[in-house]
């Protein structure tokens, strides 16, 4: 397993650790002292809160690029056994993938892949994989349409500041997104060290870019007014209260889809939800207290609703990677 992506032992934040959270969420590039005049504390005190959560593999803040233009994908691989955690480790490491976990007992990988367009060809994943021995079978979903997840953050568990903190600390940005050219050599290389730690220093980005560090600063400031670039916080569920994770796989008539998968956004145990392709039409992560609690949702949030006619449940019992890259990933 990574470095980054460990157990935490079902230790949950405190009342503080979740208002820094909350705080990163509302900008992950918040200076320590801003989060700290609105909460009431020292910039000490933040500042070691959030590398000690870090250092545990509890949160970072992590920076990626808009996904505008690419096209993302959802695979479920089913794997022997006895190799389904190396190709797990290995596809985290792929600067293309996110959220790589083992579910069913260890014999299936699901990860998301970003490609350029929608068909096979289009993702040097997806056309690796078939030749892959170790890999039994690939169901590759496309996603249609995100009703929650990405840069909507965690919502509506980020929850411990109040509107007039939450004002404060949002960052003062055009709601009109300005242009930025398209990627180049210096965004990919920092994206890539974003991606690892959206907390980087200026000297740290100037150094994987080859930039000044005022060229970074100004860099960083189009890219977010151009909504190319926006940070979120990498966080453990467990550490929010929510150690037991699954993967749904829903079918409704595509008639309800998208009143079905704005209900589901609306529920505090939804990660992702989005409408994709394939036998199923709908796809959410999940975060419960335990199976008893997973149980309970299943029956008393989703079997509330009519449009549901088919629902398969996948616990989640491993996870190599989140939202973020790993270090020692390549660009």
């Amino acid at each position: 397993m990574s470095a980054i992506v460990r157990s935490v032992n079902s230790v949950e934040l405190d009342d503080l650790d979740r208002k820094i959270t909350h705080a990163l969420q509302i900008d992950g590039r918040v200076s320590f002292a801003l989060v700290a005049e609105v909460l009431g504390v020292s910039d000490q005190t933040v500042a070691r809160r959030y590398h000690r959560l870090r250092s545990a593999g509890i949160l970072r803040v992590v920076g990626l690029p808009d996904t505008a233009g690419l096209v993302l994908w959802l695979l479920r691989l089913q794997c022997v056994p006895e190799a389904a955690a190396t190709l797990a480790a290995g596809l985290a490491q792929r600067p293309d993938t996110s959220w790589v976990s083992l579910t069913s007992a260890g014999t299936e990988i699901v990860c998301f892949a970003r490609a350029s367009g929608h068909r096979r060809q289009d993702s040097a994943l997806l056309g690796r994989l078939p030749r892959v021995a170790q890999v039994k079978a690939v169901s590759a979903y496309c996603v249609l349409r995100t009703y929650f997840g990405g840069a909507t953050g965690w919502g509506p568990r980020a929850s411990a500041l109040d509107a007039t903190q939450i004002g404060r600390l949002r960052p003062d940005r055009p709601t009109t997104a300005a242009s930025h050219p398209p990627p180049d050599d210096i965004d990919r290389a920092l994206f890539a060290a974003l991606a690892i730690d959206g907390r980087s220093s200026l000297r740290v980005l100037a150094e994987a870019t080859g930039l000044s560090t005022s060229a970074v600063q100004r860099r960083l400031e189009n890219l977010r007014a151009a909504k190319a670039l926006y940070f979120d916080v990498d966080i453990d569920t467990a550490a929010l209260g929510y150690p037991t994770q699954a993967m749904l796989w829903l079918s409704v008539p595509p008639s309800e889809l998208a009143s079905v998968g704005t209900e589901l956004a609306e529920h505090e145990e939804v990660a992702f939800a989005a409408a994709t392709t394939g036998a199923t039409n709908l796809a959410a992560i999940v975060g419960c207290r335990d199976i008893d609690d997973l149980y309970h949702y299943i029956e008393a949030r989703l079997g509330t609703i009519p449009a549901v006619r088919h629902l398969e449940t996948a616990p989640i019992f491993h996870q190599y990677k989140r939202a973020g890259n790993v270090p020692g990933t390549s660009r």
